[in-house]
């Protein structure tokens, strides 16, 4: 049986690779990567995403604004809707919090963050979290707007145990990067190891965060390989059992044919 691996959230148009899009959708199919979420971050490059979409069957969409995305004037709920109705859409996002980059009032963020919440919710597809220097914001936003009626992905998760279960029960995978494989995440390690099966997804975050022994070079899907591989050691198990658990999410979070 061939592997099947996801990448659970990556940003297909900001890699810079030789061959372009053919050479990166080649690359991850050799290492068993049958499928890619491609996630918005603003809406200049939305309709790009939606058309590598429409291109590529291994290839799904989302619709969102980053936390530290500027707009001239903000997108509303009404915009998001329409915009997720799309079928090559199947969540909504990256949306969250991020106290790290931003500063002053912040008020606009979390407003911006809700809306988000609001129309994943009208359109029934799950949430992807940003979260940076914010997870106390972000689960209680999550608790009071009831958005675990969607659910959806914590992306690039770093947060700790307690953090962790509380996303979960808020009906929220876990989704692990390239951070995992880092030297220096011994305490992400750690909460990698305590969570259920039902609760994980892998991904890349490309162009950004190359795992191990790639580290400091531009990612890619393709490498999403490489969390599975250090997830199986880290929980003492195989790769092929840890390829079939966050697939198998992936597909039930998102509400996929392809399982």
């Amino acid at each position: 049986m061939s592997l099947r691996l996801v990448d659970s959230h990556c940003h297909i148009p900001m890699i810079e690779m030789e061959g372009g899009v053919s050479a990166i959708l080649d690359s991850a199919r050799l290492q068993g990567i049958e499928h890619m979420l491609c996630v918005s971050v603003d809406m200049e490059s939305y309709p790009a995403l939606l058309e590598l979409a429409g291109q590529f069957d291994c290839i799904s969409a989302s619709v969102g604004v980053h936390p530290n995305t500027q707009m001239a004037a903000e997108i509303t709920i009404d915009e998001l809707v329409r915009y997720a109705s799309d079928p090559r859409v199947v969540a909504i996002g990256e949306t969250g919090l991020d106290y790290f980059r931003s500063e002053g009032d912040l008020e606009w963020q979390r407003d911006r963050f809700r809306s988000h919440i609001q129309a994943a919710k009208e359109v029934k597809k799950p949430l992807i979290i940003h979260c940076r220097d914010a997870k106390d914001d972000v689960l209680a936003i999550l608790q009071q707007q009831e958005a675990d009626q969607v659910g959806g992905v914590m992306h690039c998760f770093v947060e700790d145990l307690e953090t962790a279960k509380r996303a979960i029960d808020l009906n929220f995978l876990i989704s692990f990067s390239g951070i995992l494989t880092f030297k220096s995440a011994t305490a992400l390690q750690a909460v990698a190891k305590q969570l259920p099966d039902s609760s994980l997804l892998i991904e890349t975050d490309s162009p950004y965060l190359a795992p191990m022994p790639y580290r400091g070079k531009v990612n890619q899907p393709a490498y999403v390989r490489q969390v599975a591989e250090y997830l199986a050691r880290l929980r003492d198990t195989s790769l092929e059992q840890i390829a079939d658990v966050t697939t198998s999410n992936y597909y039930r979070l998102f509400n996929s044919e392809n399982n």
